[in-house]
């Protein structure tokens, strides 16, 4: 009999940004490095024989959790990757759910039936980690394994271990960040002792955060409608100063509509379904032969903040200046803006520079030590 420990990689960008992860390897995230730590405890005294993970650094880095108690070695194994979505790799899922509604449903609440040109279906992701598994109890016959895999995967294995449609999501629910399921095999027999555990991140608090939706984003010239710019940024200046007292309404609508011209994806208008909640505008000339990206304005209308959306907003940033190559992200913020200086702080940047009342915040982009 082989004592088997499955585990889900703790958050990553693609889980916080809302971005469709699949084999995008992507880091992990200031809240999934404490989730490791909490993981860490919970395995400090447990008998593990060897450790098991996907390819993808995020699974990787959750190993760590187990690794580091005494002499367990990582093997890696890509069959223990996440699906592979195809087109949708990188790419937000609130534009997804608007461009492909059907077969977005289908990934979520149809996975027998899911199919996209490109991408994995449940079955091929179910077929190649039971493999994997098979493998690991054979290696591991008598001992203990554990296994850090990702969350489509593990439903996908589980649902042929425990014989649970993929559809059923009450009996199979999906994994949250760094939870366990303990079972043993007895050859093709299974024995569960429990499902999905995640009670070691209990000191963190609740996380089911109050995300009221994802975001979709359109390309936005702001010459085709100067009021709605022109009302964003000024709302976002009054936020800030109490008044309009030095606002250059020309200005600066004249330099957003030179950053659409230069790059269309660099304005981007943000919405929930068919509302308006915000706006993203990027400088991409500026910093371009410095090595950073120009984070102009990032707006958010009031009843949308702290709702899970201006995240959203920063990770297009954070992903148009990834693949332009740029290595930082730069920004102002008023020194008498607090809620946005806290933002940005939690976010990672730093400060670096100060003219007069503006800060000069900085962030590394993809910063990760494999």
């Amino acid at each position: 009999m082989t004592e088997i420990y499955l585990i889900r990689h703790t958050q990553a960008e693609g889980n916080r940004y809302r971005i469709m992860q699949g084999h995008w390897d992507g880091s992990v995230t200031a809240l999934g490095e404490q989730e490791i730590e909490l993981l860490a405890e919970r395995f400090r005294e447990v008998p593990v024989d060897a450790v098991y993970a996907s390819d993808l650094y995020r699974a990787r880095r959750t190993a760590d959790a187990v690794t580091r108690w005494g002499a367990r070695p990582l093997h890696v194994d890509p069959r223990l990757r996440e699906i592979h979505v195809g087109p949708w790799e990188t790419q937000f899922f609130g534009n997804v759910k608007h461009d492909d509604p059907e077969t977005m449903r289908r990934f979520l609440q149809e996975q027998d039936s899911f199919f996209l040109p490109g991408a994995e279906t449940y079955a091929q992701v179910g077929e190649r980690a039971l493999a994997a598994l098979r493998d690991i109890q054979r290696a591991c016959e008598g001992g203990c394994a554990v296994i850090v895999s990702h969350g489509v995967t593990l439903r996908s294995l589980l649902s042929r271990l425990l014989d649970i449609p993929l559809r059923d999501t009450q009996a199979l629910p999906l994994c949250p960040n760094t939870g366990v399921t303990h079972l043993f095999l007895d050859g093709e027999r299974v024995i569960l002792d429990y499902l999905n555990d995640a009670s070691h991140l209990a000191p963190l608090g609740d996380l089911s955060w109050g995300r009221v939706g994802d975001v979709r984003h359109e390309r936005f010239n702001p010459a085709d409608d100067p009021a709605f710019y022109r009302a964003c940024y000024a709302d976002a200046w009054l936020g800030v100063h109490g008044s309009l007292e030095g606002y250059s309404e020309a200005v600066y609508f004249n330099a957003a509509v030179a950053h659409h011209r230069a790059d269309p994806d660099s304005v981007l208008r943000m919405l929930i379904g068919d509302e308006t909640v915000g706006l993203v505008d990027l400088d991409t000339q500026r910093g371009r032969y410095a090595g950073y990206g120009w984070l102009s304005l990032l707006y958010l209308k009031p009843e949308y903040r702290c709702k899970g959306c201006g995240i959203q907003l920063l990770a297009r940033a954070y992903r148009h200046y990834a693949v332009l190559g740029r290595k930082r992200l730069r920004l102002n913020v008023d020194a008498a803006n607090e809620i946005a200086r806290h933002f940005y702080r939690r976010e990672g940047f730093r400060e670096i520079g100060r003219e007069g009342t503006l800060l000069l915040l900085e962030k590394e982009l993809e910063a990760r030590h494999d």
